[in-house]
């Protein structure tokens, strides 16, 4: 037990050195490296026929690093086609110059990488392989400005055609440009939330504003969904239903749902079976209050019982009852009921178990005490 216990311990010491998955199923894995080789192919083999009538070299090897940011991260500010183009073009000018102007190999890199970065920063053309760029015109002692043309630029520029036409007929937006995309849910956060904390971060983030802003909607959407989806219509029903039975008079029945405030009463038999519900609107709609004359007067004669053995006006409740009612089981989950409580026009869903006996009841107003407690967990 303890040589196990020793070998996981030192499983789980190595574990925490390795990366993490960087995400992408299979299939966008091949897709990008399929675009990558594509992209190097067709650089490489029209690079290789434009320059075979001169000397020095046609195809850069900073560009198998541009093909990743191109192909792999599409939606990233370091791979948009300003960035790539002029940030390898540029990137070749300064080692062009450190080279020409520096005769130490060493301080011309050195130099060479860190003004093109800067100058990157300066002409929002932040390129990560245009540091790769610089260092290569050094260290090949390129002295003509030619080079920024042709390897460097030539390449580029061809490495993005194929990007922007691969990307695009394999379903991803390039180039990426910003557009405001509406979060699935209503987030915490403003755009001035974001952009201050954007700021406060004070880094690169390899990340468009408008995907980082849909990325933290979904997330919150995902955690809303999670802490909902674990509610069941038993976890925040009603328990003590105030109820009628079939025989109970019309008066008795409005006078229980105005003292306890409610507008529905689920009518059961002795078994607590349900038979039915009666509600405010089936009141109004037997006294007949769209008509003519006042409601309350309407109302009252409905309520007051008939002194005559036979009558044609309903007494009970059983009478004028909705008998076709939505219901919901104590086990079902309570998202089912949102479109339900939210547009379906349903005020009161009578919840029951077993043969039809009734154990509970949600209202709108359960429903909004719910929806009152996930948000509040989130904070």
């Amino acid at each position: 037990m303890t040589g196990n216990s020793a070998d996981t311990s030192n499983v789980n010491s190595w574990q925490k050195w390795l990366p993490p998955d960087i995400g992408g199923n299979a299939r966008e894995r091949i897709r990008v490296a399929v675009g990558a080789m594509l992209g190097i192919f067709i650089a490489a083999l029209l690079s290789r026929w434009l320059g075979s009538a001169q000397a020095g070299a046609w195809l850069m090897a900073p560009l198998g690093a541009s093909a990743v940011l191109v192909f792999a991260l599409p939606a990233s500010p370091l791979a948009q086609p300003w960035p790539v183009l002029v940030g390898n073009t540029l990137s070749a000018v300064v080692g062009i110059v450190c080279a020409t102007w520096i005769e130490d190999t060493v301080l011309a890199a050195t130099v060479a990488v860190g003004v093109a970065m800067l100058l990157m920063f300066v002409t929002r053309s932040l390129h990560p392989p245009g540091g790769a760029v610089a260092l290569f015109a050094v260290l090949s002692g390129s002295h003509s400005l030619w080079f920024a043309l042709f390897p460097v630029a030539t390449n580029t520029l061809l490495l993005l055609l194929v990007g922007v036409v691969y990307n695009r007929l394999t379903g991803k937006r390039y180039p990426h440009v910003t557009v405001t995309v509406a979060s699935p849910v209503a987030t915490r956060f403003t755009a001035a939330d974001l952009d201050a904390a954007l700021a406060h971060y004070n880094q690169v983030v390899d990340i468009s504003r408008d995907d980082l802003a849909e990325l933290l909607g979904y997330a919150e959407a995902q955690a809303y969904q999670r802490r909902l989806g674990d509610l069941r219509c038993a976890d925040i029903m009603t328990r003590k239903v105030i109820t009628a039975d079939y025989a109970m008079l019309l008066e008795q029945a409005w006078q229980l749902m105005r003292h306890h405030h409610i507008k529905a009463l689920p009518v059961v038999d002795r078994s607590q079976r349900l038979l039915g519900i009666v509600t405010t609107a089936d009141f109004m709609k037997h006294a007949h209050v769209d008509a003519v004359g006042t409601a309350a007067g309407r109302l009252q004669k409905l309520l007051q019982p008939t002194p005559l053995t036979h009558t044609n006006k309903p007494e009970a409740v059983g009478q004028i009852m909705t008998r076709k009612v939505r219901v919901a089981s104590v086990d079902r989950p309570l998202v089912d009921l949102l479109p339900l409580l939210a547009e379906g026009g349903y005020h009161h869903i009578p919840i029951i178990e077993g043969d039809n006996v009734l154990v509970g009841i949600i209202t709108q107003t359960d429903l909004i005490r719910a929806l009152y407690a996930a948000t509040a967990m989130q904070s």
